[in-house]
This record gives C-alpha cells, sequence and structure tokens, in this order.
C-alpha cells in the first residue's frame, strides 16, 4: 500500500439507533405539570433530510396567562415555602434522570437540531446534567455566596432560549432559577422543542411540583406574550442581538429584572510563537463545532504574518478531513444546518464575500441532496470593512485576517460591536495575559476554545448582552437581593 493510501482512513458507517427516541405525532403544551392540548400545531422537521418529526403546539396569549398563573401559584404555595435542601433534591433527581436518559435526549436531539450525535452524546447532553448537578449543590448555600445574608427569588421567571443548543441552554437558565427559589415558564425555540417536551416528562418523573416548571412552544409571538406579561418579575434571553433590543426596550420601563445572552463574532488571535498543529485544532473547533451555530464562535481568525501561510496550509489540510453528513453516524464531524431560513442567511453572507473580493475555498465534500447542508468553508484576504468580517454568519464560515504587531491584533479583534468571546494562542504566558487585559469580551479562552463548564461564568459585553450564566456569578441573575418576589 502507498504512502498516500495509507494516510487515508475511510470511516465506515456507524449510524446510532433512533430506536431508543419515541417521538409522538403531535405533542401539546405543559402547564401546571400537565400536557395540555394546543388549538393549532406546526410541524418540526429533522433538517439533516427535511422530514416532518411532529406537530408542536402553538401557544396562544391566554395559554401563556395560564402558564403565569401556574408558576406563580406555585411559587407563592410551594416552591418558595420550601427549605432550600429539599428544593435542592428534586434538582439532584433531575439530572440523575438526564443521565439515565442520555441516550434518548442526545438522539432526540440531534434528529430534531442537525447537529452530530458525537455533540449530542458527549458535550450537550452531559453538560445539561451537570448544570443541574452543580446547582442543586448551590440551592441551600445561597447566604454564602455574596450576595447578602439573606438572598431572595425574584418569584417567577420567563425563559426564551434559542435552536443552537435546545437542551443546553434549557438547563443554563432553568437549574439557576430553580436553585434560587424561583418558577419559570419557558419557551424554547420553534424550530427546536422536543428536547424541551422531553424535559417536561422528566419533571414529571422527579415529582417536581406542578407549575413549578411550564413550557409553552410556539413561534416569537409566545415570546412576545412572555416579555411582556404583568406578572413575570425577570426576563431571561438567549438569541440574536435584534431581538434583544427589542426585549430591552419592552423591559426598560416594567421594572423587570434582564439578562440578554445575545450575538458574536469572536476573534481567534494566532501568534507567531503558538505551537501550529495545536492552534489549528482550536481554529477547526473554533468555528465548525456545532456547524458554527454558535454564539461565541471564533468567526474572526487573527493570523501574525510571519505564520500566516504555514497555518493555511495546515489548516486546509485539516479542512479536507472534516466528515459532513448524516448526524446520526457517530462519525460524523459537521451536520447540518437547523433550518432552510438558517441556511440562506448563511448563503447570502458567503455570496457578499465573494463579490466584496474575498477568496473563498471550502474542501471537496459531497453534500446530502435532502435536507440544509453547507460546506465547512473559509475566507482568505478578509478585511474589516467586508460583511463577513462584521455580520454573525451563525454557520460553518470563517474570515481570516491579518496583523503584523500584537496592538493591531488587539485593536482588530475590538473593532466590533460584539463582545461575547475571544482565543489567544501563545507559547508566553505574559503575552496571553497581557491580550486578556486589552480583549473586550466576556469569556477568553487561551491555546483551547469553546470550552464550557457549569462553574464556570458565560456571558458578553457591549452588544453581546447583559449580565452572566453559569458559575457564582451567574446565580446573581435570579436574586432579588433581599427584595421578595411578588
Amino acid at each position: 500500500m502507498s504512502d498516500e493510501k495509507m494516510s487515508i482512513f475511510e470511516y465506515a458507517p456507524a449510524p446510532e439507533s433512533q430506536a431508543v427516541v419515541t417521538i409522538e405525532p403531535e405533542y401539546g403544551l405543559f402547564i401546571n405539570g400537565k400536557f395540555i392540548n394546543g388549538k393549532k400545531h406546526f410541524p418540526t422537521v429533522n433538517p439533516a433530510n427535511g422530514k416532518k418529526l411532529s406537530s408542536i403546539s402553538q401557544a396562544s396569549v391566554a395559554d401563556v396567562n395560564k402558564a403565569v398563573i401556574a408558576a406563580r401559584t406555585a411559587y407563592v404555595k410551594v416552591w418558595s415555602k420550601m427549605a432550600p435542601a429539599e428544593r435542592a433534591k428534586y434538582l439532584y433527581r433531575i439530572a440523575r434522570i438526564m443521565q439515565e436518559r442520555a441516550r434518548e435526549f442526545a438522539v432526540l436531539e440531534t434528529l430534531d437540531n442537525g447537529k452530530p450525535i458525537r455533540e449530542s452524546r458527549d458535550v450537550d447532553v452531559p453538560l445539561a446534567a451537570a448544570h443541574f448537578f452543580y446547582h442543586a449543590g448551590w440551592a441551600d448555600k445561597l447566604q454564602y455566596a455574596g450576595f447578602g445574608e439573606n438572598p431572595k427569588p425574584h418569584g417567577v421567571v420567563g425563559q426564551i432560549i434559542p435552536w443552537n443548543f435546545p437542551l443546553l441552554m434549557l438547563a443554563w437558565k432553568v437549574a439557576p432559577a430553580l436553585a434560587t427559589g424561583n418558577t419559570v415558564v419557558l419557551k424554547p425555540a420553534e424550530s427546536t422543542s422536543l428536547t424541551a417536551l422531553l424535559f417536561a416528562q422528566v419533571c414529571q418523573q422527579a415529582g417536581l411540583p406542578a407549575g413549578v416548571v411550564n413550557i409553552v412552544t410556539g413561534d416569537g409571538a409566545v415570546g412576545a406574550a412572555i416579555v411582556n406579561h404583568p406578572d413575570i418579575d425577570k426576563i431571561a434571553f438567549t438569541g440574536s442581538t435584534e431581538v434583544g433590543k427589542i426585549i430591552a426596550r419592552s423591559v426598560a420601563v416594567s421594572g423587570k429584572s434582564v439578562t440578554l445572552e445575545l450575538g458574536g463574532k469572536g476573534a481567534n488571535i494566532v501568534f507567531e510563537d503558538a505551537a501550529i498543529d495545536e492552534a489549528v485544532e482550536g481554529i477547526v473547533n473554533g468555528i465548525f463545532f456545532n456547524q458554527g451555530h454558535v454564539c461565541c464562535a471564533g468567526s474572526r481568525l487573527l493570523i501574525q504574518e510571519g505564520i500566516h501561510d504555514e497555518v493555511i496550509e495546515k489548516l486546509k489540510h485539516r479542512m479536507s478531513q472534516i466528515r459532513v453528513g448524516d448526524p446520526m453516524d457517530k462519525n460524523t464531524d459537521l451536520g447540518a444546518i437547523n433550518s432552510g431560513e438558517q441556511l440562506s442567511k448563511i448563503k447570502e453572507l458567503a455570496a457578499s464575500g465573494v463579490a466584496e473580493g474575498a477568496e473563498i475555498w471550502s474542501p471537496n465534500c459531497a453534500l446530502p441532496d435532502k435536507g440544509f447542508w453547507f460546506a465547512p468553508t473559509i475566507f482568505s484576504g478578509v478585511t474589516q470593512a467586508h460583511r463577513i468580517a462584521r455580520e454573525e454568519i451563525f454557520g460553518p464560515v470563517l474570515s481570516i485576517l491579518t496583523f503584523r504587531t500584537p496592538a493591531e491584533a488587539i485593536e482588530k479583534a475590538n473593532n466590533t460591536p460584539f463582545g461575547l468571546s475571544a482565543g489567544i494562542w501563545s507559547e508566553k504566558g505574559s503575552r496571553i495575559l497581557w491580550a486578556s487585559k486589552h480583549l473586550q469580551a466576556g469569556v477568553i479562552w487561551a491555546n483551547t476554545f469553546n470550552k464550557f463548564d457549569p462553574t464556570s461564568p458565560f456571558g458578553g459585553y457591549k452588544e453581546s448582552g447583559w449580565g452572566r450564566e453559569g458559575g457564582r456569578h451567574g446565580l446573581s441573575a435570579y436574586l432579588a437581593s433581599g427584595k421578595a418576589g411578588k
């Protein structure tokens, strides 16, 4: 066998079985501990093939009001009166059940979202369970968290989550809310509601008191009804900056507490002394993880001029090994784009990069005929004036810029209305600390990228949002600093 043939390792198909999941033909709303039938429904589809998975209820304003009443009743009569250590037991139960049903959650997430089963199985589901374990530990220790001797919950919390990490974003929001004594009305994304509805079953299985968690599905009108409801004390939203601005304006005069985790245009900076092979792996993980559907993705690559050619050569070689295809195959690296709408946005911004003079490159890869797909793509010769360097693409597209000096790298990295994440690649600790001090980003990784942990706070600056989620810092968003909820 020639050296060339030996260098190519062919993977046999390794499909994950779908038998572990039972998808109902139609789903209702989860209000006051029970599923109730919705009057209107819309389809949810598998983005890998475009086939319908189920019908999801479209909640009405009246349904949202029922959910809020249930949450308020549960807060006043049960949850706020329960001893914190008892609340913690419910969070522990939820976490353990999620672990027991981890394969079911992973398969359902991949079918509904399009991300590779390997990511759902190894990242999303374990992290979601970890958030419940972590916050269960805080439930009876809040007086030691640094928020005063007797911190109080807000009351009823309205939560709106995105489609890129459906189950994980649910955990990021529900776990701290429950641990701090709040009750919840949650709206999952319109295109990815199935794992939230499976989580509702977990709440039933754990014996969570009725009304503590309520899940209402539907489009943006449902989110607006939650945001504007007068008996909701706090709003937590993860999604686009455009919608975040609308929410900020809506709650500005209401007195509601609000946290917003919005868009990003993260800079991944590679200095000339970096370990290049390691950096290339970090670049690939930074932009192609979850098809680039990551608010903190390293979507702008800044390379010091002296190593530009070497980095690009190795990056192209590494990208040629990315396996694009069936998300249910355990060997797949890059799955399907979540929706036709998002695919159109990615294509439009990629076309603008070509039209504005940037050089596009993608590896040779056969994309499936059905579903929503986009090949891993890089643009070189990008300037700060290009749209692909300024706007969030939210897909597997990387814009590459160069810099000569560390000061120029910082200037270019900060030249964005966003401020969510950044990455630094260097062998020198002093350079990493210097760059971290000057970067305007809420999360900065050093010689790695896209590493998450429930003990670590996450959030941004500027148009990337307000507040933090995760860690001790994230608890504060769900506490009224001594002021009791209604």
